[in-house]
């Protein structure tokens, strides 16, 4: 407790700290860049701050609207998007880089051919792995990114999308500084731009202190409305309880994901707020299918069936959640609701088990998350649960960790053999789950860590993206969740709630349905 008193002090003593706004985030970004990472903790220190994309999502919506693009038409065909931008758009003005102009066509056309064009100059930098990008199949789908004028933009597509526009305002599609780029090419340094970042948005990057703080300031050349707090800090804390002491002693004004334990007393507080949200979200353990025992189906269900998770929402959300047996949260459209979960049944799973040669039982490894996500609040004691649960069907599994980036960085390459995951989220499109997390691309890319790749469901899915006809898309949605429920990739667990806490001094802040925390309407009273 010393330091984080030491912390308020400081906090409290500076006057150049007086107009800051504190956030108590829960992990370290794994970079700086939307377009190479997927994780919601990386997303609030980057994508919601730092940068913007051609559209943009109503705040505190899934609704599409216009942002760095002022408007687009779409060809009667639907495979193609001509996007007009804004004029009098600055870059930020940091301490590594100074722009000579305004954003233009050319600063569209590096940021999204970096991930489309093997041979663009940048794609193989940090590795070159763009999880969203390739996930989503926009390597394959787009034909041509074309500069038609200095403001105006043409993507060209093979085939119609339904849900491009709504893609095209996530996070992966953020806009870079080409100029930025240019100069740090020139200095061979060209990873920097993944760390040291440069965008348009309503904050500017200043500092990172590896699993410390991350500092922005007030972007005072924005083009839109401007931010209403001067400086913005992010207190990296992975402690829930810690959170909530540096809430109580005014360490901070909001904080991610409370304990469920602490949710009571923050209500009770009458000096605190409260918010809470269905989440669109899902917690899930994925087994690797391209790993034995996994690649059997009856082991896959015999998990299923040996997992107790009505006693995970009891004891780790409180009742804050409710039990998931689809990918799909239930908030959103095309949710099959006929599907009938795998029942808690230790018996069945013996039996399934026998079935595929393993009586006796089998030794594994299952990684626990190492940081709260709202889809699981407290992996290591879900990962202690499921432990006893298998172990009572003769599975011997033993729990590993890393940290947040290294645990993410693992499960893409498919290291693991049962791994906590989950997801919130980011478009309001089914697409953005079944496709993202199930779909055979995500399997290259490393969105699918089940590395499940069904055919039958894999078509369904892909035909569902063809057509802008929702009823269409509903029943094939509806008919791809049967396939997976019927092979059993993972063991859905749980769609929670979602929960921020804050001072009663913070205004202007929402749920965001998309999982983010955004502060450019946050102000303190």
């Amino acid at each position: 407790m010393k330091l984080i008193t030491l912390f308020a002090a400081l906090i409290i003593s500076s006057p150049s700290m007086a107009k800051s706004f504190v956030y108590c985030s829960e992990g370290s970004p794994t970079a700086f860049n939307p377009q190479i990472t997927t994780d919601g903790t990386s997303n609030n220190a980057s994508a919601h701050t730092i940068y913007e994309r051609l559209v943009d999502f109503k705040y505190g919506t899934t609704e599409i609207i216009p942002k760095l693009a002022k408007s687009w038409k779409v060809s009667k065909d639907r495979k193609t998007y001509t996007f007009t931008l804004r004029k009098g758009v600055k870059f930020h003005t940091t301490k590594y880089f100074t722009p000579t102009r305004e954003l233009n066509a050319d600063d569209v056309l590096f940021s999204f051919k970096r991930q489309w064009d093997k041979d663009h100059s940048y794609n193989k930098v940090s590795g070159g792995s763009y999880e969203y990008f390739t996930g989503m199949d926009m390597n394959n789908l787009i034909t041509s990114i074309e500069k038609v004028g200095d403001y105006k933009v043409k993507i060209t597509l093979n085939s119609p999308e339904a849900p491009f526009i709504a893609n095209m305002a996530m996070s992966f599609m953020s806009i870079l500084s080409q100029e930025y780029a240019d100069q740090l090419e020139k200095k061979n340094e060209k990873e920097r731009i993944d760390n040291y970042p440069v965008g348009t948005g309503p904050f500017v990057f200043k500092k990172y202190q590896k699993d410390t703080i991350i500092r922005f300031t007030k972007n005072m050349s924005y083009w839109g409305t401007p931010a209403k707090v001067e400086k913005l800090v992010f207190s990296i804390t992975p402690d829930p309880s810690v959170r909530y002491q540096k809430l109580k002693t005014n360490e901070c004004h909001l904080i991610i994901e409370p304990s469920p334990a602490d949710i009571g007393a923050m209500k009770n507080n009458k000096d605190l707020v409260v918010m809470q949200g269905a989440g669109l979200n899902v917690g899930y353990l994925a087994m690797n299918t391209q790993k034995a025992p996994f690649d059997k189906i009856e082991v896959r269900r015999a998990i299923n069936h040996a997992l107790n998770k009505q006693s995970y929402i009891d004891a780790i959300y409180l009742g804050n959640a409710i039990v998931a047996k689809n990918p799909l949260p239930p908030t959103i459209w095309s949710y099959n609701k006929k599907i009938k979960d795998y029942d808690y049944n230790p018996a069945k799973a013996k039996r399934l088990l026998k079935k595929a040669g393993l009586a006796k039982g089998f030794e594994t490894e299952i990684w626990t998350l190492p940081v709260t996500r709202p889809y699981n609040p407290n992996g290591k004691k879900m990962g202690e649960m499921m432990q006893a649960d298998l172990a009572k069907v003769g599975i011997k599994a033993k729990l590993i960790t890393y940290d947040w980036p290294t645990y993410l960085k693992k499960a893409r390459e498919g290291s693991h053999s049962l791994i906590q995951l989950g997801w919130t989220g980011d478009n309001g499109d089914p697409d953005n789950f079944l496709n993202v997390l199930l779909g055979c691309t995500g399997v290259t890319s490393g969105s699918n860590v089940a590395r499940w790749c069904n055919k039958k469901f894999n078509d369904l899915i892909l035909k569902a993206k063809l057509t802008t006809v929702k009823k269409s898309r509903n029943s094939l949605y509806q008919r791809a969740q049967k396939i997976f429920n019927k092979e059993a990739p993972w063991a859905p667990i749980a769609h929670s709630i979602i929960f921020r806490a804050m001072s009663k001094n913070v205004k202007g802040y929402k749920i965001d349905p998309l999982g983010g925390d955004i502060f450019r309407t946050v102000e303190l009273k």
